[in-house]
């Protein structure tokens, strides 16, 4: 089992050189082969490994804009160097570009997931998800590449089987000429960040629509469950209290503020959902495990690692390392931090999976 650490794991969207394990024992052809790709709710990013072995992540939002197809649309998306797609005569803007016009314009994004799976409300969602999904992953380097893909679990708190979800990346991934193995995203995380444990820990993805949990025993995923809160249940939540659009919310939480001194009533809004939503988390973790009933008898303490863009606010690890004194986990823990590219966990570790299977 290599970890992304053997496999060069810097993050970002920057190529990462130096690889080993793995990467080093591989042939020239095969360092290239296998990918990881974290379908989430906000970002859709994809791991691939360049020729010396190091990780590209590439990541682009989840989201689209329509614009109606006229000359003047075109000519205004060209003076502002805004890419675009024609799409049943429509302008489609993909991805940050959509995000950032809608800003300008006052207009929300059309999102092509909610809470975490495809939405049923966006005719268009598959199409849209397609087009930012070739972007970021690229042709297969071969026939049948193994490509791991992100799938959420099943909420503690609300009815969302995700067989669906997962059969329409899977069919839409073997049609773009992979070999497609869908992984649990808190799995994930785990492969990622906890290589050093033995891959023994708690991984937490903090998601725009969800919040996943994995609790893994050397490499084997003992207990999954995700909870439907996340980063945009914060931003409407936040959104409804202040009377401001969503999108608004979500410029002023990634503008650099610090959850644990929040400036202003709208800051202090978002800090409030911010805590809200890492105690719920941690009272679903505790009940699921005293529920628990096969899970293994950890001897040591166990790390847990929370990863996901909604983690990567200023104060977050600190925040969750208050809440989690108030609740009494049934298990000892010897650590708590962040992963060390939060954004890139999940990806990276279904690149991980992808590449050991390849052994």
């Amino acid at each position: 089992m290599a970890s992304a650490d053997q496999l060069g794991n810097d993050g970002g969207t920057r190529t990462v050189t130096g690889a080993a394990g793995i990467a080093e024992r591989s042939s020239a052809t095969a360092k290239l082969a296998g990918k990881g790709l974290d379908i989430g709710t906000a970002n859709i990013l994809a791991a691939v490994r360049d020729q010396k072995g190091g990780i590209v992540v590439r990541c682009e939002r989840n989201a689209f804009l329509d614009i109606q197809g006229d000359v003047h649309s075109r000519s205004m998306l060209t003076k502002l160097n805004v890419p675009y797609v024609v799409h049943e005569n429509s302008l489609i803007v993909l991805g940050g570009s959509a995000f950032e016009l809608a800003n300008v314009f006052g207009r929300p994004t059309r999102r092509p997931m909610m809470d975490g799976l495809i939405s049923s409300r966006e005719k268009e969602a598959l199409p849209m998800m397609q087009m930012i999904i070739k972007k970021v992953l690229g042709e297969p380097t071969s026939a049948n590449e193994p490509c791991f893909f992100s799938v959420p679990a099943e909420s503690v708190d609300r009815d969302n089987n995700i067989v669906y979800h997962q059969g329409l990346f899977q069919g839409m991934l073997q049609k773009l000429g992979y070999h497609a193995t869908p992984m649990n995203e808190g799995h994930a995380v785990t492969f990622a960040e906890l290589a050093a444990e033995d891959f023994t820990g708690i991984g937490i993805s903090f998601g725009g629509g969800m919040v996943n949990v994995c609790v893994s025993y050397k490499t084997i995923p003992a207990l999954t469950f995700s909870v439907a809160r996340g980063g945009d249940w914060i931003d409407g939540n936040a959104a409804t209290v202040l009377g401001l659009p969503s999108s608004k919310v979500t410029y002023i939480k990634e503008s650099g503020m610090d959850i644990r001194s929040p400036k202003g009533r709208e800051q202090e809004a978002i800090a409030i959902y911010f805590r809200n939503l890492i105690s719920y988390t941690l009272q679903n973790i505790r009940n699921r495990l005293m529920m628990g009933k096969d899970l293994p008898n950890f001897a040591d303490p166990v790390e847990i690692v929370c990863s996901g863009g909604t983690s990567m606010i200023q104060g977050f690890i600190e925040v969750f390392r208050e809440e989690i004194q108030k609740v009494k986990l049934p298990i000892p823990v010897k650590g708590i931090r962040l992963g060390k590219e939060p954004l890139n966990s999940v990806s990276q570790g279904c690149l991980v999976a992808a590449v050991s299977s390849m052994d």
